[in-house]
């Protein structure tokens, strides 16, 4: 069991490309076993593309409403479930997809000095919405917390699999988050959500995806989750300016003792 983990950690991964419906760095913990949290994902775009590429809407002025269900299975294993909206002045409100998501958690036992945890995602989204209408993302989950001070990288790679563009290798998109918590209830830091092309042939530069977001999360009850701020994008290819905001609410559904 050990070695098949350990393999699933390691194999070449898959990348589905966040398109803003859910930006977010992943922490390896699962969810608790018998428990579920919802998630509402969401972001406004107050700068970014105006025009229609391959057939993909513009992201000017969207705003993008995600909802994310997760339940633990067991002591290191999830399932999440996402449904993604969009709401653009100009198209209306339109459900564009759905995406599922298995997660494994490395065991307490092994005593690692780092967090470590794969996530599977695979899923579908209106080609009106999306270059990639059907995909696939291995998102391998790395973390640690030194005093006041947590790391997480999310060196995520994918393949398409239906879409616009078929990219001939599985594309790198790396997430790192940093954070310092400056009370027990507050935590300050960044986020970098980059998307670089395909592994045997990296785009040029300023057609590279490259986002920073400057976030505070608050842990004002252990049933709750908050997180929000703005992201900056710092390559042509990359929206301008998108603020967001999630909220999570954690469900034990089982009995009280």
């Amino acid at each position: 069991m050990r070695f098949l983990l350990i393999t699933a950690f390691l194999l070449p991964c898959f990348l589905f490309s966040q398109e803003n419906y859910e930006i977010q760095v992943y922490a390896s913990p699962t969810m608790t076993k018998g428990q579920t949290i919802f998630e509402l994902h969401s972001n406004f775009t107050f700068n970014g593309n105006k025009d229609i590429v391959k057939g993909v809407l513009p992201s000017y002025h969207s705003l993008h409403e995600t909802l994310e269900i997760t339940h633990g299975i067991t002591d290191n294993f999830e399932l999440g479930f996402y449904l993604f909206t969009n709401y653009t002045p100009q198209h209306g409100w339109k459900v564009i997809g759905t995406h599922l998501r298995p997660r494994i958690a490395a065991p307490d036992s092994w005593k690692l000095p780092v967090g470590l945890s794969l996530s599977a995602e695979i899923g579908f989204q209106s080609q009106e919405y999306s270059s990639e209408t059907f995909n696939l993302e291995l998102r391998p989950i790395i973390d640690k917390t030194i005093g006041k001070l947590y790391l997480c990288l999310n060196p995520t790679m994918g393949i398409t699999l239906t879409g616009v563009d078929k990219p001939s290798a599985p594309v790198f998109a790396p997430n790192f988050k940093t954070s310092y918590s400056v009370s027990p209830k507050v935590s300050l830091g960044a986020e970098y959500y980059g998307d670089l092309g395909p592994l045997n042939q990296f785009e040029k530069l300023p057609e590279q995806s490259h986002a920073v977001f400057f976030v505070a999360d608050l842990y004002l009850d252990p049933k709750w989750e908050v997180n929000f701020g703005p992201g900056f994008g710092l390559t042509e290819a990359t929206d301008g300016l998108v603020f967001k905001f999630i909220l999570g609410r954690r469900i034990n559904w089982g009995k009280k003792k």
